[in-house]
């Protein structure tokens, strides 16, 4: 009963969608100002939600697996939402985790972005077939660099694959504190960035060139959840960027303050990121992790031998 709870509401699926909405939120806040606009109201994401999930009439593709298509949504929805549990229980306390739950958690990131290009493919349209070779590409060039970070990140906790073990060697002092650890952040950033699919690296979408490309086919209750999914990964990894370089989270007394800023000041220079650089190529994309994110990580990796 009590990992149902976990699940379901609080630190899971109910909790990270709430936070996630608020930084979704946030993100179009701040968009809007950096473009002289007034924005959205507080509750627009929810307001967004439910028109899908409840108004909006879900159209399924002539053509193509209906039930891989229909069933893909779900399957990121459970992969995003069981991230954010195991990344978040560690990080507020609650449960200490296991050993290797560091690597669980990337394979579970994982889950979304292969669950759209599932969803893509079986639409049969050629648009959204697009968007998944698109999406390919894009995780076989930034999970090599988010890999040896976590590994870099590994090594800086005395070789510990536990997510609990990470955070309590940094009461010393945080990771992002160092050189390596600065260099570190940079890369999970821009890793983040392009598994949320946002500028520069909404390649797979591009709604100006194939139309929201793997999402093209969805309306109605299946895009509502890849909507809940969006505004759950948007607080899990920078989360879990807080957990592994800033030394957690706490929700008790004034460092939920603390704790509020990390996760804030992540959202904003993602939101910053995004709204400063226009959409690459893929090709540019792949050779932006494949050669300078991963020299990056490995300049790290070298700095953190040195103790640096």
């Amino acid at each position: 009963m009590k990992e149902l709870f976990y699940f379901l509401v609080y630190p899971g699926l109910a909790f990270a969608a709430t936070v996630g909405g608020i930084l979704s939120w946030f993100d179009r806040k701040v968009t809007a100002w950096v473009q002289f606009r007034k924005g959205p109201p507080f509750l627009q994401p929810l307001f967004d939600f439910l028109k899908l999930l409840l108004v909006k009439e879900t159209i399924v593709p002539a053509k193509g697996s209906v039930y891989t298509f229909l069933l893909a949504p779900i399957l990121s929805l459970f992969g995003a939402s069981i991230s954010a549990v195991l990344v978040l229980l560690p990080a507020f306390g609650i449960n200490a985790g296991f050993s290797g739950d560091i690597i669980v958690i990337f394979y579970l990131m994982n889950i979304p972005p292969i669950a759209y290009i599932l969803g893509a493919m079986a639409s049969a349209n050629p648009l959204a077939s697009v968007g998944a070779s698109r999406e390919i590409k894009l995780i076989i060039s930034y999970e090599l660099t988010f890999i040896l970070a976590l590994g870099a990140i590994i090594y800086k906790a005395g070789m510990s694959l536990s997510l609990a073990d990470i955070i309590a060697a940094q009461s010393g002092g945080v990771f992002a504190g160092s050189v390596s650890g600065i260099l570190l952040l940079i890369a999970l950033l821009f890793c983040a960035q392009a598994k949320l699919g946002l500028v520069p690296f909404d390649i797979a979408e591009a709604e100006t060139e194939i139309n929201h490309g793997s999402f093209i086919e969805y309306s109605g209750a299946p895009l509502a959840l890849i909507y809940l999914t969006k505004y759950i990964m948007l607080f899990t990894l920078p989360a879990f960027i807080a957990v592994v370089l800033f030394g957690g989270l706490s929700v008790e007394g004034p460092q939920i303050i603390y704790s509020v800023l990390k996760v804030f000041g992540l959202v904003l220079l993602v939101t910053l990121i995004r709204n400063t650089n226009p959409r690459l190529k893929i090709k540019q994309a792949m050779r932006f992790f494949l050669l300078w994110m991963n020299l990056f990580v490995i300049i790290a990796f070298v700095l953190t031998l040195f103790g640096l």
